[in-house]
C-alpha cells in the first residue's frame, strides 16, 4: 500500500518504520528540517533499529521510505494519508491536502474536534492508544504498536465501511487491536483513562518544588504516578485542551473522588475508614486488564461492529466482509 505520514514524532516516526517494516511504500514529512534529516538518515540504513537504541535488536527494512520535502510531493500517488500532527497544526496541513482524493486517517489524542475538520472528505478518525513520556523521531519505535488498542472510529451515519475495513486491515497486521467506536464515545473514554491521569500526573509533580528532600526519597510510587509528567507540555495541552469539555467533566469527578478521602482522614478511625473506602478501587486495580475471552467472528455490520467496541470488544483480523474478535473474558487479568 502506498502510505504518507505527515508528522514524524513519537508516533508518526513509528508508524512509518512499522509500515515499512511490514513492506509498505511509504513517504514521510515532517515541519522539522531536523527531523526530516534524522528520518532520512536512518532510512539509509540496511537495518532499523526498533528504537533510538543501536544496542537493540534489528528489523529488516522491507519496504520503501523516503522522507519528502514538502506535503503535496508526500501525498502523490499515496492511496492512504495519515495525519500525525497535534491538533493545532491540524487546520494548516490540512490546506496543503486540499483536492487530495486518497483516504485520510489521523492518529490524534481527540476525535470531534478532527472530525468537525475533515468533514466532507474520505476520513476515518483513528487513535493508537500507544506512546510513552519521550516524544520525538529519535524515540520512535517499529514495535510500539503490538498489541496496543487502536481506536478507529465509525460513525453509523458517516464513515464508509469499506474504508474503515481497510484501515482495521492494515493496523491489525501491524499487531494493533482495532476497537470501533464513535468520535464521541472514543472522547469521553481518553479523557478518564489518559488525559486527566496526564494532569494528575503534572499536579503531583510540583511537590518537587523547592522541596529536595522529597525528591531524594521520592521512590517507585512517585516514579509511576509521574510518569506522564515528562511528556511535552504541548502535547499535554493540546489533547486536554482539544477535549476540553470531557476532562472538565471527568477531572470533576475526580476531584470530588480526592474529597472524599480527604473526609475520611478526619474521621474517628481514620485507618479502618480508609480502608473501607479503598476496598472497590484496589480491587477494580487488581482486575485489570480482563484476560480475554473466546474468539469469535461477526460480520462486518456498523451496529454490530460498535457494539463490540462498546463491550471493550476489539478486531484482531479481517477476512472479506467478516472480522475476527476478541471480548474480555473476565474480571480477573491473566498474570
Amino acid at each position: 500500500m502506498n502510505v504518507a505520514v505527515i508528522g514524524l514524532g513519537l508516533i508518526g516516526g513509528s508508524l512509518l518504520r512499522a509500515l515499512a517494516a511490514h513492506g509498505h511504500h511509504v513517504v514521510g514529512y515532517d515541519a522539522g528540517k531536523q527531523t526530516r534529516e534524522a528520518a532520512r538518515g536512518l532510512a539509509k540504513a540496511a537495518e532499523l533499529p526498533p528504537s533510538a537504541d543501536p544496542g537493540t535488536r534489528t528489523i529488516v527494512i522491507k519496504g520503501d521510505w523516503q522522507v519528502a520535502e514538502s506535503i503535496p510531493e508526500a501525498v502523490e500517488g499515496a492511496e492512504l494519508v495519515v495525519l500525525a500532527v497535534p491538533l493545532p497544526a491540524l487546520p494548516g496541513v490540512l490546506t496543503d491536502l486540499a483536492g487530495h482524493p486518497g483516504l485520510i486517517t489521523d492518529v490524534t489524542s481527540v476525535k470531534d474536534p478532527v472530525r468537525d475538520l475533515l468533514r466532507g472528505r474520505r476520513f476515518v478518525g483513528g487513535h493508537p492508544m500507544a506512546g510513552k513520556e519521550s516524544s520525538g523521531f529519535l524515540a520512535s519505535d517499529p514495535h510500539l504498536f503490538d498489541d496496543c488498542a487502536w481506536v478507529l472510529c465509525l460513525e453509523e451515519d458517516g464513515t464508509d465501511l469499506a474504508d474503515w475495513l481497510t484501515l482495521a486491515r492494515l493496523f491489525t497486521t501491524l499487531g494493533a487491536r482495532v476497537v470501533p467506536i464513535t468520535a464521541a464515545e472514543h472522547d469521553r473514554a481518553v479523557a478518564e483513562i489518559s488525559h486527566v491521569p496526564h494532569l494528575l500526573a503534572a499536579a503531583l509533580s510540583t511537590v518537587l518544588a523547592g522541596h529536595p528532600l522529597a525528591g531524594t526519597l521520592a521512590a517507585g510510587s512517585f516514579r509511576d504516578g509521574t510518569r506522564v509528567a515528562g511528556t511535552r507540555p504541548e502535547l499535554i495541552a493540546a489533547m486536554c485542551g482539544g477535549n476540553a469539555p470531557a476532562v472538565q467533566e471527568v477531572l470533576d469527578g475526580i476531584l470530588a473522588e480526592l474529597q472524599s478521602y480527604s473526609r475520611e482522614l478526619v474521621a474517628p478511625d481514620p485507618i479502618a475508614a480508609l480502608t473501607e473506602r479503598l476496598r472497590v478501587p484496589s480491587d477494580l486495580r487488581r482486575a485489570w486488564p480482563a484476560a480475554p475471552g473466546e474468539p469469535a467472528e461477526l460480520t462486518a455490520e456498523p451496529g454490530a461492529l460498535l457494539a463490540l467496541g462498546r463491550a471493550g470488544g476489539w478486531v484482531t483480523e479481517v477476512r472479506d466482509d467478516k472480522v475476527s474478535t476478541l471480548r474480555p473474558g473476565s474480571d480477573r487479568n491473566s498474570s
